[in-house]
This record gives C-alpha cells, sequence and structure tokens, in this order.
C-alpha cells in the first residue's frame, strides 16, 4: 500500500516527534523478553524485538503479550466481500507470521470480582468509570481500536505477505546472512564427545542424543564433530527463520541450500592484499583455487547430517512425519548391496542434492617436490616430507607418531590408520630414517607417549594439523604455489601404483584403502605426462609422402591433388 492509497482514508499523520536515542537493551541479559501487540506501535515493536532477538539467539525467549478488552473487543466483519479480522485474530495473525509459537503468546484480560466472589470480564466503560475520565480529543486511550485500526490491518496484510517472502528470498540469493550464534564444543564425555550450544550456551538436548546415537553406532570423534558443525549451520537457520525444528519443512532444506549456494564462506576469506581471488587457477601447479562460496561437497554433507537427525528422531517418533530432507529411493535401491567391483548404476540424484565433479588425484611432479622440499627451514619439516611421499600415510596419522612407534630396524612406523582407527605399521624409505635421526640429533629423543614432531616456537608442544599446514602456506607464498598436506598422500599413491614395481594389490594395502577401486585411479595418466607427449607431438615434424616409383608426377597430381 502507498502513502497516495493511505491518504485516501482521510486519516491524519501522526505528528512528527524527535526522539533521543538511549542504549539498547541486551535480550540476553533478561530469561524472558515480552512484546506488547495491544497498542497501535505494537507491530512495530514486535519488529524490532524480533530482528535483535534473533541477532543475539535469543528468539526462544520472545513472547507476545495482548490485553483483551473482552465485551468491548474488536470483532472480526466482513465489508464489500473482504473479511477483516477481529484484533486477537489479527495479533494472533502478527506473531504467527513472526515465528513466535502459541504457547509464547499471552492473552491478559481485565476481570471484575462482584460481591458473590464471581469473577467476569471488565467492559469497557467500567474501565472509563475506574479511571474517572472520558476519552476526549487529549485522551485517546481507546483510539487504537476506534480510530485507526482499520487502516492498521490494511497495512499490516500487506507487510504480513511481502516480508515472509523477502526473507526467504533473501537468504537464497545471498543477500543475508545467518547470524554465527551458538557454538560446537568439546566435553569430557564419551558418547558424544561433541555437543551443540545456543547463544545462551545451553546444550541443545535433541542434537546430542542424536550424536550420542552416532557415536554409539561406532562413529569416529571426528565424523561427531563434523554432524555437530552440519547441525548447528541448521539450527542458526531455524533460530533466524523463527522455526521450531520439529515444525520444519522442505521449504526451510531449500532455503538452507540456496543460502550455502550464494553465501561467501568465511574460511575462505582473503585479507592479505595480493592474495589470489577464489577460484583462480595457480599456473604453476595448474590446481584451482577453492571458490569464494561452500562447495557442493559441503552442501550434500549438510543436507546429509539434516536427514540423519530427522531420520533418528523419526524412528521415535518425534519431529515432522515426513524427513524434510528429500531423498531418492531410486538411488537407494540401486545402490543397496552393491559390490565394490560392480560398476556403480547411473541414477538420479534427490532434489536438492548437488552434482560433484570426480576430480583426479593430484600428484606434484618430481621438478616442482624437489623445489618444495629445498623451501623447508629445517630438518623436521625436511624428515616430514620424506616420509610423506615415502609412506602415504595421511597428516593427522603421521603427526600422531609417538617414539615407540618407530621401528628403527624394519624401517616402518604405526600410525592410527583413520578408517579403522587401529594401530597398523607403514612403510616408510630409509631417507626418511634418515632425515628422523638427524632431527633427533638437533632436538633429542621425545619423551615415550609424546608425539615426536614437535613445535619450534615458544613452549615445547606436539606439532599440531594447523601448524604444519601453516609451514606449507608460508613454503606455497616463497614458491607461488597451492600445494596441500593431502597433496603428499596424492603424490606417494601415484609414485607407487605408476613405479612398475608393485601390484596394485600391495599398493592398496600400503594406502590401507577400503575399495582397490580408490586405488586404480592413481594410475590415470598425470595431465603433466600428458602435456609432455603433446609437446613431442606438435615438435614432430610432418611425414612427407611417399610414392612408388614408376608413376609419373603428372598421374600423381591428378589422382591425389597438391
Amino acid at each position: 500500500m502507498t502513502v497516495d492509497q493511505l491518504q485516501l482514508i482521510d486519516i491524519e499523520p501522526p505528528p512528527v516527534t524527535t526522539v533521543t536515542d538511549g542504549p539498547e537493551p541486551d535480550p540476553r541479559d533478561y530469561d524472558i523478553v515480552v512484546a506488547n501487540l495491544s497498542g497501535k506501535d505494537g507491530h512495530a515493536a514486535l519488529a524490532k524485538a524480533v530482528e535483535v532477538t534473533r541477532a543475539t539467539g535469543t528468539f526462544g525467549r520472545l513472547f507476545t503479550a495482548h490485553a483483551d478488552l473482552g465485551l468491548m473487543e474488536w470483532p472480526g466483519v466482513t465489508f464489500e466481500g473482504r473479511y477483516y479480522p477481529s484484533n486477537a485474530e489479527h495479533v494472533d495473525a502478527t506473531a504467527a507470521f513472526y515465528g513466535v509459537p502459541p504457547e509464547r503468546r499471552i492473552t491478559t484480560r481485565r476481570v471484575v470480582t462482584e460481591t458473590t466472589g464471581l469473577r467476569r470480564p471488565q467492559t469497557l466503560l467500567e474501565q472509563i468509570a475506574q479511571m474517572q475520565k472520558f476519552p476526549d480529543k487529549a485522551r485517546k486511550f481507546c483510539s487504537v481500536i476506534c480510530t485507526n485500526f482499520r487502516w492498521l490491518i490494511m497495512v499490516l496484510l500487506v507487510v504480513i505477505k511481502e516480508r515472509e517472502v523477502d526473507l526467504h528470498r533473501q537468504l537464497m540469493e545471498g543477500r543475508a546472512s545467518v547470524p554465527r550464534v551458538g557454538s560446537v564444543i568439546r566435553v569430557a564425555r564419551v558418547h558424544p564427545p561433541f555437543v551443540v550450544l545456543d547463544s545462551g550456551g545451553v546444550e541443545v538436548a535433541d542434537v546430542t542424543e542424536y550424536l550420542r546415537d552416532l557415536v554409539l553406532g561406532d562413529c569416529s570423534p571426528l565424523t561427531c564433530r563434523s554432524y555437530a558443525y552440519g547441525l548447528l549451520r541448521w539450527f542458526r537457520l531455524l533460530w533466524l527463520l523463527g522455526v521450531r525444528w520439529e515444525q520444519a519443512t522442505e521449504s526451510e532444506v531449500a532455503v538452507l541450500v540456496g543460502w550455502l549456494r550464494t553465501a561467501a564462506n568465511p574460511q575462505r576469506r582473503r585479507h592479505r592484499p595480493g592474495s589470489t581471488e577464489p577460484g583462480a587457477v595457480n599456473l604453476r601447479t595448474g590446481k584451482a583455487i577453492l571458490r569464494a562460496g561452500y562447495a557442493a561437497t559441503t552442501i550434500n554433507h549438510a543436507l546429509s547430517s539434516v536427514s540423519g537427525f530427522y531420520e533418528y528422531h523419526g524412528h521415535h517418533g518425534r519431529g515432522p512425519v515426513v524427513n524434510p530432507v528429500p531423498s531418492s529411493p531410486q538411488r537407494r535401491r540401486a545402490l543397496a548391496h552393491l559390490s565394490p567391483l560392480e560398476p556403480k548404476p547411473v541414477v538420479g540424484r534427490a532434489r536438492l542434492r548437488q552434482r560433484v565433479a570426480d576430480r583426479p588425484p593430484r600428484s606434484i611432479p618430481d621438478r616442482l617436490w624437489d623445489e618444495l622440499f629445498d623451501a623447508m627451514g629445517c630438518e623436521r619439516d625436511r624428515a616430514l616430507l620424506e616420509f610423506f611421499v615415502s609412506s602415504g600415510a595421511r597428516a593427522a596419522e603421521l603427526l600422531g607418531v609417538r617414539p615407540e612407534d618407530v621401528d628403527w630396524a624394519g624401517r616402518r612406523i604405526y600410525v592410527v590408520s583413520k578408517g579403522t582407527r587401529e594401530r597398523e605399521a607403514v612403510p616408510a624409505s630409509p631417507q626418511a630414517f634418515v632425515r628422523l635421526a638427524l632431527y633427533f640429533d638437533e632436538i633429542g629423543t621425545p619423551a615415550s607417549g609424546e608425539p615426536i614432531w614437535r613445535t619450534r616456537r615458544g613452549e615445547d608442544r606436539p606439532l599440531g594439523y594447523s601448524a604444519m599446514r601453516r609451514v606449507l602456506q608460508r613454503a606455497n607464498a616463497r614458491l607461488g604455489t597451492n600445494w596441500t598436506l593431502h597433496d603428499m598422500r596424492h603424490t606417494a599413491a601415484s609414485r607407487m601404483a605408476n613405479s612398475g614395481k608393485l601390484t596394485l594389490p600391495e599398493v592398496q594395502a600400503i594406502l590401507r584403502h577400503a575399495n582397490i577401486q580408490t586405488t586404480g585411479r592413481y594410475l590415470a595418466v598425470g595431465v603433466e605426462e600428458l602435456f609432455d607427449k603433446l609437446t613431442e607431438h606438435y615438435a614432430r615434424p610432418r611425414p612427407e609422402r611417399q610414392y612408388p616409383s614408376g608413376y609419373a608426377a603428372a598421374d600423381i597430381q591428378a589422382v591425389f591433388g597438391g
């Protein structure tokens, strides 16, 4: 509704007043936040309360209050074929639009106690008599119902129709952000080791129950942590939309997917000037820089965590009847009991699932590997690279090796495997053990039970994954490359698979792959090898045509052309 349309109703505009803004209260300091919807400014008050509580993660503490006038309450009427709701219906619709559930709507009524002890609703006239003043031009304490209510309903009907669409649309188009409220923390429990907290630091019990079921099913603690972050992202969206998790539908899941497809990933921010733009290709390595948004695998993982959460609670009779995350029964039937040796059938993805490209493994060419090795500034880093490229161990596995896990005579180390979580033997090259001995000559042998890789700055502590990744990032900055720690494992696997000395099952045993098809991916021809062969092909001179002797040149020209 425009201003010109409002003027047709012949309502005097409110006087312009100057309001001095004071300090805005923090809802986190209060147990309950109440928005009064009885006055003509109730809608604006609720809009502000919803905005503040959603931004601070305290929307669950917001209540709405309405003073019911009882016998003098404005009734619902039909005018010119259009129904105008009653005051109470309008208040309920306003609260429902902002997502305030019915159990958090407070309705108060003035009552009168008769001499007999009977309590009945108080009428408006009795209230006027009690106040000992009648409303006039200077005291319009009932004008919200008698004067302004009609045009207020007409304005709010338009607002209610537009704001809900705008919020969902803005999130799906990346023009609105989801507040980063709540957290995932490690707790001193085994089942589960991680929990999700809301903005007030209160544990989300429904998520904890699902994570406990995951851990009891023998999933790794890292899987529990990953699913906890996926559900935290989902609950942040629900808190913003004001939707309880039991009432979520596919429309909220679509908003989640749309927001993840358009939002900027905070982990991809570039703060340093001159940094490579996200999504660009590094010309030295041929690897693409991670794009600014969320990857397709991240979106699919988010859908998997949310789907598992609702599937668990649906099994116990809680939550919506239908899982809000769409599934593909055709795909589940096609992949059920499929042997790893059988080719996977081509079936359609479930709705909202993203297409994931099958990227070939990336190994570091020998020339660039030598540059990276020379960029390492100490024996610790050089020993780590030798173990990476000769053992094929994962970064987290290698960083957890202890002194008692090093078999010097057998030239092998024992690591806690990612899949089985058992300590398994992994062979390494003699050069790796030579570098390890040089590293121990510098720092001495670490204490038993402690990881052998230690930090070089600050107090003595184990070298973590983030610190080792920072070492590689500094080397990448000097070389102009973008190698990752997992590229080391790809390099080891490619060297083993294409050496001609090891069979594919032997490489699978060293790399500890559950499926031999995963190991077979490293037999593919590398892009660098194709470029070298194509360069030789382009440099080869064009062969000259040779014709048997005895034929005249004119005849050859007439048959084969020039």
